[in-house]
This record gives structure tokens, sequence and C-alpha cells, in this order.
């Protein structure tokens, strides 16, 4: 009996297996792009014969060797809900409530994925959700080593109060103002991941047509094992420089007294897990260390270390010295003897590894930065900055597979099973991880886009959303990678079919992730509906068009000032603006709204043969705007080399 049970079994499912299907993005409530030829597909029997009907079309083919089908079904307009079915001999299989409208691709890192229910007044925007014709579909985080053939998971969710909390909430907002405006279903296939760089997303085909990235993806593995390896290698290059593969007796040292950690990976905070200080998807021990002065007061006095919390396993060591070793749950306090700590600088190196409780976190601390100090009865010295990191090499480590390992596995898991799905475009918010190499952006940027509409064979519309401030207000002597990556980004501006929304005035120099998704939202659909939809708006913010020198001034024209340039400040000051003479020093510089073109100038009579604009990470002064409360876009009048110029990615 137990015999004829495992046959049944293995027979259903080899059936089940070999039943038609359609693609995972074909299912209950899709929405179809119109207007454009709409390619489905899906899998049966090898060889065997597939029919589709869908909106009183029906279209017929046969599988292929592996089982692979697609059929193509002419241009329809607006509408619905329609049903598709697939038939074979093998079985059928059919999708429910199918609109025809606009579909848009949502991609990038983090500030895309972020979800309506963190966005700004959410409690109130749940009451403007209920849009029965507005889905989305969440495509899952997953990397592979090739590309894949069908998504593992997902399906399309009804916006309304109860779901939309899920969306992408720039897609959201971006998809409620064209809905609002034109009445037509908007479908959303949501494919991001926050943290990611723009080479995950790029294909290996893409990468080899690109002289910058073909070494790299010449030289791509094409297994975990060796990927692995790969990353490893990098890693280490990039921790340890020409010294890699340290062995267990180099890493003995790390112990010692004396030992000098200056070239250890710089952490200012050592709050978070590792990934997002710099050292990606380690997962292994290491060590943390840092230099602390002490007082001669602390010599014959009883301390206290607190160190925030981690429960792995912890060995601690004081100048060498072991003075705790063990597993300490919440904050760990350790308990220092009298004269352990010497007058002066004292050199504090913490072992430790996985976590208990939270065995995928990998390696950083928890709880509060207060917690990290030395104190005494009467003193007390924070140590929460300027701390070392390095993982343990010599020991036996492994690595996540996530988003930043390995150039185009991204692409492969997330993108490569979404074409040909039918789109009218694409809205993309990343760049924050490629600002370290914003010369590089240059190429990789609109490579990508080139490469995603080979791969659709269609030129859609491509709208993307500018870096926001953050972070620093240099001065251009100091230079910018956020104001470089912006400038790649406006370069990229060069290709068809491309919209940029500009949103340096809607940052938060403190938080990566602006919670207004709202006018980023609305600054891309005005991209479409002017763009897509033929609608008589200004869709852009000024942009910088010439620049004219007479002596000590400099007048700067602009492009897409609607009805003009406007300043927006109530003392009705412009700032923002920078000049430099022949000796390339900048100096901040006053400037004038003068006939809808701006007039800088030095308050000393300066010769000015170059201008610069928002040319910071967080241009908090820029006050520059059209009549349509766009603000201006960075720029700068110069070419001289920047700061990313020789960061390459590897």
């Amino acid at each position: 009996m137990k015999k004829i049970l495992i046959i049944c079994l293995t027979f259903l499912s080899a059936t089940s297996f070999a039943q038609v299907k359609l693609a995972r993005l074909f299912s209950d409530h899709v929405v179809l792009q119109r207007q454009k030829p709409i390619p489905v597909w899906g899998w049966a029997n090898a060889n065997e014969k597939v029919s589709v009907s869908l909106a009183g079309q029906s279209q017929s083919t046969q599988a292929d060797a592996s089982g692979k089908w697609m059929v193509k079904f002419s241009p329809l307009e607006a509408g619905g809900p329609y049903k598709m079915t697939a038939t074979a001999k093998s079985g059928n299989v059919s999708v429910n409530d199918i609109l025809i409208g606009e579909v848009w691709l949502c991609s990038g890192q983090s500030n895309m994925e972020w979800r309506t229910s963190q966005a700004n007044n959410f409690q109130e925007e749940k009451k403007n959700a209920d849009y029965p014709k507005i889905r989305h579909f969440f495509v899952e985080h997953d990397v592979t080593m090739t590309p894949q053939a069908d998504l593992k998971t997902g399906e399309w969710k009804v916006a309304s109060a109860e779901t939309v909390g899920d969306f992408t909430a720039v897609g959201f907002f971006f998809a409620r103002e064209l809905y609002q405006k034109l009445n037509i279903p908007i479908g959303l296939v949501h494919s991001s991941w926050g943290g990611s760089q723009v080479e995950g997303w790029i294909s290996k085909e893409g990468m080899l047509s690109n002289n910058e990235l073909k070494s790299y993806a010449q030289n791509l593995p094409d297994n975990w094992k060796d990927a692995d390896h790969f990353h490893d290698q990098k890693v280490q290059k990039q921790l340890l420089g020409t010294n890699i593969n340290p062995t267990v007796a180099d890493e003995k040292k790390y112990l010692e007294a004396n030992y000098d950690i200056s070239k250890w990976h710089y952490a200012d905070n050592p709050m978070g897990q590792w990934d997002w200080k710099g050292i990606w998807a380690y997962r292994g021990s290491g060590y943390m260390a840092r230099y602390i002065d002490v007082p001669a007061e602390f010599l014959n006095q009883q301390s206290t270390l607190a160190l925030a919390e981690n429960d792995s396993y912890n060995e601690i060591y004081i100048n060498g010295k072991l003075v705790s070793a063990g597993i300490i749950k919440g904050v760990r306090k350790i308990t220092v003897p009298v004269n352990t700590w010497k007058t002066g600088t004292n050199l504090l190196v913490i072992k430790f590894g996985k976590m208990i409780s939270l065995p995928w976190y990998g390696l950083g601390l928890q709880g509060s930065i207060n917690d990290l100090y030395v104190e005494t009865a009467n003193q007390k010295i924070a140590i929460a900055n300027n701390w070392r990191l390095m993982p343990a090499f010599a020991e036996p480590h492994e690595y996540v597979h996530t988003s930043n390992n390995i150039g185009t596995t991204i692409y492969n898991a997330m993108i490569a099973p979404i074409v040909p799905f039918a789109i009218r475009g694409s809205l993309w918010y990343q760049g924050e991880t490629n600002a370290g190499r914003a010369y590089q952006y240059r190429q990789s940027f609109p490579l990508m886009i080139e490469d995603w509409r080979k791969k659709w064979n269609d030129d859609f519309s491509f709208y993307f959303v500018q870096l926001a401030n953050y972070g620093g207000y240099q001065n251009s002597n100091q230079g910018s990678n956020w104001a470089e990556l912006r400038e790649a980004q406006t370069m990229t501006l060069s290709l068809p079919k491309t919209g940029m929304a500009v949103i340096t005035d809607i940052g938060n120099p403190y938080d990566i992730h602006p919670t207004n998704k709202q006018d980023v939202g609305h600054r891309l659909a005005i991209n479409a509906l002017k763009k897509d939809f033929g609608q008589n708006i200004e869709y852009s913010s000024p942009m910088f068009d010439a620049v004219a020198f007479d002596n000590a001034k400099a007048t700067v024209s602009f492009k897409h000032i609607a009805k003009g340039l406007q300043v927006n400040d109530k003392f009705g000051y412009l700032k923002g603006f920078e000049i430099a003479g022949e000796d390339k020093v900048f100096h901040y510089a006053k400037a004038e709204i003068v006939d809808n073109k701006v007039v800088v100038y030095h308050p000393k009579g300066l010769k000015a043969i170059a201008v610069r604009y928002a040319w910071a990470d967080s241009p908090m002064d820029a006050n520059l705007f059209n009549s349509e409360g766009l603000p201006a876009n960075s720029f700068r009048t110069d070419t001289w080399q920047g700061i990313t110029v020789n960061n390459k990615f590897e």
C-alpha cells in the first residue's frame, strides 16, 4: 500500500508540474498596458499546443522544447474587467478581474521601497486610498547568479485603506495623480531593494557592452561558491589593502596592548549592522576597537564599561588584558578592576560573533548610543564615536546572499522574470549607494536604462528622482559626491524619453529617507502627464542653460522657468551660489534675479570664470524656483575634476 501511495504522489506531482501555467505576473487583478501589443507567456509540456483568450481575442502557439510558450495580443484600449484563459491538453488556467490601463515599473533602492504607511500623514492618506482601479504587484527581494524565468512569489493588490500601506509610496502618489487626471486604470509593478547599487540592476549582457564594466562582467562567477570567494577577496582588499588572507596568528596580534588599529575600517558610530557601516553581508566573528583617553583619577578606582547591546559571546580586552568573556544580555555593563586603565591613551578591543537572539543580524551593536561609556563614581567618558572595525577573516565566515555582493544578481532575479511584460514606462529612485562612484554613474545609469529598453525591445519612458538633500553643507572647495551624483543624473537626461524630479527642497539633511513622498510622486507624475499624455503643463525644474561672464559678474540663464524665476525666501534673498576665479577657489556669492536670469557676483569684485549652485550634499540655502514651485536643479559651469573621478565599481 505504501509503495502504491508513493507512485500516486509521484504521478500527481509530475502532472501538476507539467500542467499549463502562466507567468506569475498574470494573476487576478492584473493591469495590462493599453495601446501596446500585450505579450503573455507561461509554461506547458514540451511542444504542447496552447490557446489563450483575452477580451475577444484568441491566440494559439506551441510550447518549445523546454515548455516555454508566448503569445502576443493586439493593443487594447483602457477598460475591463476582463478574463483571460490559457488552455492546453494538460489543463487550463484562468485570470480574473483584468484591467487595461497604464503600467509602470517602480524600481530603485529604499526611497522607492518606502511604503505609503511610512510617508507623511498616512492616517489621512488612508482616507483617500480607495482606488479599485489602482493595483500594485510587489516583487520579493531575491538575488541569483543566472537570469530567472519566473518570479517565485507575488500577487496583485487592489488599492484600499487596508492594502495601500504596503504600496510603494512614491509609486502610489504618482498613480493616484495619474488616475485622478486620466481616469484610466494604473498598475504598479514594484521591484526595488533598499541600499542596492545600480550595478546589481544591470544584466551581464549590458555590462559586456560597456567598456567601463566589461572586464567586471567577463570575470563574473556563475555559482554562489565562487561568488562568495569573489566577494570575500573584494571585502578583504577593501579593508586590508594588499595584505589579504590573514592567518589566525596575524589576527591574534589584534589583541596585543600596542597593536595599531588606525588602518582598520572607520565607523564613527558603531550602532547597527556592519552591513551599513561598509562591511557588506559578512557573517562571522569580528573585532571592534577604539582608543580611549583616561585621566589619572581612573587609575585607583573601579570603573564601569558600558557597551550597549550584543548577546554574542564577547571577549573584551583593555591594553591587551582580558577583562571580560562571556554572554551578557541587555545593556552590557562590565566592571573594570582597579589599575586596569593607564593614564593617557588606552586601547579597547572587543571580539564578538553571531548574536543569539538575532542570528541573521551579523556583527554590530543594538540599543542606544548613550549606552557607550566608561564611568567611575565621579566621572563619565562617552565612547560613542571613533570606532574601528575588522572582521576575523582567518576564522570560518560566510556572506549573506543579498543585494550588493555581486553585480547583475538583482537583475537576474527581480527584472529578468518581468521582461517583456508590457509597460508604459519606469519610475526610478536610486543613487545614494552609488554616490561614492558618481563619475562612473554617468555611464552605469544610462547603461541600465538602455539595457532594460533593449531587453524589452521597447523605448519606454523612464523618469527618475534626483537625490534629495541629505548630510552636510559643504562648499565647492571641499567637494560633494552627492552633488556629483546629481550631475550624473542630470546628464542622463540626454537619453530620449527621460525626465527627472528635483527634490533638493523636500529632503531631510538628518535622514536619508525623507517622508514627503507626496511631492516626489507629483513631480514624477507631471513628467508623465506632459510627455506621455500631452497635457499642457510645466513638468521640469529650472535647468541651467547658459552663462555669460563679464569681469566680476556672471549672468546665468535657465530653461523651464514657466512664468518666471522666483526666490523662496521671505526676505527675497537669493542663496546657494558660489563663484570662482582663475585660481579655481570658490567663494560664496551674491545673486539676483534680473529679467528672469540670475546675475551672480562677489561683493569684492572677484573676476568670475565659474559658477556653481547648490553644490553640496545638503544645499539647505538653495532657494531658486520657477513659478510652478519647482526648485532649480543644481549645476556647475566648470568641468574641473571632481572628487569621485577615480572611484570604480569592483
